[in-house]
């Protein structure tokens, strides 16, 4: 098939598989572009939705960034457009399907190349949405600065690049059937592909990934993304780093940060102390190699000079709010010494929770501040200052946004 064999393989097997009749029943959600996520990480809080909001989803496959954030926008009756990009036709043919399904009409859809944003006349957009996409082109760092030209002044980007070291296997499984079937049709590639798996012997790498299965449970289309992709690369921590500053943009969040943090792995004081010496930057990277499983690598981006900043737990403006979680049923479970915890790909972190946590929970609605919450304790909790109240709070925000479940906002 003559053309780009990228745009070739999402023809035959758009990714990821999604039935648009599911729109019904359930919306797809996840990181990045989840709202409260990236008002948190990308504007501090601090977005005000009322007015209006122009977001770009670059390389947008069957739709779930877009139709996520399409839906969680109308939801909020923001006055917002959605502009998807995607050079697959049969990939956008599905994510318009979903949308229609949804009756979403915030979302305008076109059929491009991220890499030809600078030329398509767009005016700026206030957020970026590419999640696994940069690392499928020739050169990366040519799509990060088509990118950025089309980034608005003080917007920021939601980003996926695929990880090293959870891939363990997949490239050099490439490599085998590169040496196997080239020239074959896309058809043909899949039958020789699966006829490999199924006999790989115990010591291949990609046999003893338990990493990876999910892709190899997708059907056709993710097994074909994961071991015949045409072009895909990854990145460790420190590349990404040097990718987004080679753009004039700095890292403000990988999601979820307490996967990025050595101390959620390691018990010994002694190493705990010796890795908080290191920047922010390089304690992400040693938590990269710690765990040794990090499949993908979730992470926000602002300018460089952009001086914005995660709001902070102890501001008394702040607003908690809860992703995907009910504060009245999380908080009916716990008891003193209650433990948080999230298993990723064969790793649990545990988190544990001050005493107060059921009482704040039972307060969080996503429209009182951390000074109204703290007022409303005060009347049942005798003598409780904020001091006392801030400590219990940062606490549990401590584990709850560690494992992307609390973000704070301001009116």
């Amino acid at each position: 098939m003559i053309g780009d064999p990228v745009k070739n393989q999402y023809e035959a097997y758009p990714y990821p598989p999604r039935n648009p009749a599911d729109e019904a029943r359930r919306l797809v959600t996840g990181s990045p572009s989840h709202l409260d996520e990236l008002n948190h990480c990308v504007f501090g809080g601090r977005r005000d939705f009322s007015k209006p909001f122009r977001a770009l989803v670059a390389g947008g496959g069957t739709g779930d960034a877009a139709i996520m954030l399409a839906q969680q926008l109308m939801d909020r009756g923001a006055p917002a457009e959605i502009v998807y990009v995607d050079t697959s036709d049969a990939a956008k043919a599905i994510a318009e399907a979903r949308a229609q399904v949804r009756g979403l009409n915030n979302i305008r859809f076109v059929g491009a190349s991220l890499l030809e944003l600078p030329a398509l006349g767009f005016e700026p957009f206030d957020y970026i949405d590419c999640c696994g996409v940069l690392h499928h082109l020739p050169e990366p760092a040519a799509g990060m600065e088509a990118l950025t030209a089309v980034l608005a002044t003080g917007g920021g980007m939601g980003l996926m690049l695929y990880g090293e070291l959870g891939r363990t296997g997949v490239y050099p499984f490439q490599g085998m059937m590169a040496m196997l079937a080239t020239a074959e049709t896309a058809g043909a590639r899949l039958e020789w592909a699966r006829r490999l798996v199924a006999q790989l012997p115990e010591t291949n790498w990609l046999r003893r990934n338990p990493f990876v299965k999910d892709h190899l449970s997708q059907g056709d289309s993710g097994f074909y993304d994961l071991l015949l992709h045409e072009r895909d690369r990854a990145f460790w921590v420190p590349e990404i780093a040097a990718l987004t500053a080679a753009a004039g943009l700095r890292i403000t969040a990988f999601i979820e940060p307490a996967f990025y943090d050595p101390a959620s792995y390691l018990k010994d004081p002694r190493l705990i102390a010796r890795v908080s010496r290191l920047s922010w930057l390089e304690r992400c990277a040693f938590a990269e190699l710690l765990a040794g499983n990090m499949r993908k690598h979730v992470f926000y981006v602002v300018a460089a000079d952009n001086p914005v900043a995660p709001p902070s737990p102890e501001d008394k403006a702040a607003i908690p709010i809860l992703r995907d979680l009910d504060p009245a049923e999380l908080a009916s479970g716990m008891s003193p010494g209650t433990v948080m915890s999230a298993t990723v790909d064969g790793i649990t972190i545990r988190r544990p929770l001050p005493p107060l946590s059921a009482a704040i929970l039972n307060r969080i609605d996503g429209r009182l501040s951390l000074n109204e919450i703290h007022e409303h304790l005060r009347q049942t909790n005798a003598g409780l200052g904020w001091s006392a109240f801030s400590k219990q709070f940062t606490a549990l925000y401590d584990a709850l946004h560690g494992l992307g479940k609390l973000y704070l906002a301001f009116r």
